[in-house]
């Protein structure tokens, strides 16, 4: 696990520790999910971006699109927003996120993105616009939804395929991805359809910086030749946190070498 972002683990991996009664969920690679060690780096990853939006939609009506295990949709929540409807529609992660987070203003409904209609203030769809295979019909109809807020906001992230994909591939190997964006065609999809588009990109940050300029003086051999692979690997994954990321604009240039795009949107 040397390189993290190239190596998502998959497979039989279990939630671990869930609370009595709620059924943990299997990671297949479709979405990332808390309380599996081996995931944490693609949750820690997916977390900040969560928590980042949440500091911007207290006191709002939130929809979390494609909302998955539910954690986020939690986190915007705790954070204070006035209702927040977490959207998915597959019956495990559906049912699993309803057990497993209670609170007066969270609520979770399995249906569709495309024909759920509840409009809002804010609306919230990460990492996923790239497993859909009309994307622009998905961004009109978000943008209808918040149409009727005075400040609706649409927020929208995606991981960057100059990142995400080996060196000289066109894409990544995830089976899940129907397309996967460059920073400028995201841009333009999401210009397509609102008349703002600020565009931000997530970027390693504290340790996991250290850790990539480490992989370029050549760490990947040391450790290997060390014996100390699995056992560094094994405290260094579950100690990545949202701290270790850093969100930011950035020019175009710049937005190149971000792992995941954020894009801001209003009409």
């Amino acid at each position: 696990m040397a390189d993290l972002a190239d190596d998502e683990p998959q497979g039989p991996y279990l939630q671990r520790d869930q609370p009595p009664g709620v059924p943990p969920l299997a990671l297949t690679g479709e979405r990332t999910l808390p309380d599996v060690p081996e995931e944490n780096y693609w949750f820690a990853r997916h977390l900040v971006v969560y928590e980042w939006i949440a500091a911007q939609v207290g006191g709002r009506r939130v929809v979390d699109m494609a909302c998955g295990e539910g954690y986020g949709s939690d986190v915007l929540a705790r954070a204070g927003a006035a209702h927040v409807v977490g959207v998915d529609a597959n019956p495990e992660a559906h049912e699993h996120a309803r057990l497993r987070y209670g609170r007066e203003n969270l609520r979770f409904v399995r249906t569709m993105v495309e024909t759920f209609d509840e409009p809002c203030d804010a609306l919230v769809f990460l990492q996923t616009i790239e497993h859909v295979r009309d994307p622009g019909a998905v961004l009109a109809r978000f943008r209808e939804l918040v149409a009727g807020s005075p400040d609706g906001v649409v927020f929208v992230s995606t991981p960057n395929v100059l990142t995400l994909a080996p060196p000289g591939a066109e894409r990544s190997g995830n089976p899940w991805h129907v397309y996967e964006y460059r920073p400028e065609e995201f841009h333009a999809l999401c210009r397509a359809h609102f008349g703002s588009v600020q565009l931000y990109g997530l970027f390693h940050a504290r340790k996991l910086a250290v850790h990539a300029a480490a992989l370029r003086l050549g760490w990947d051999a040391i450790h290997k030749r060390l014996g100390l692979t699995q056992r560094f690997y094994d405290w260094f994954v579950p100690a990545i946190g949202p701290q270790d990321f850093a969100l930011r604009p950035g020019s175009a240039a710049e937005l190149r070498s971000a792992l995941d795009l954020v894009a801001v949107l209003r009409a």
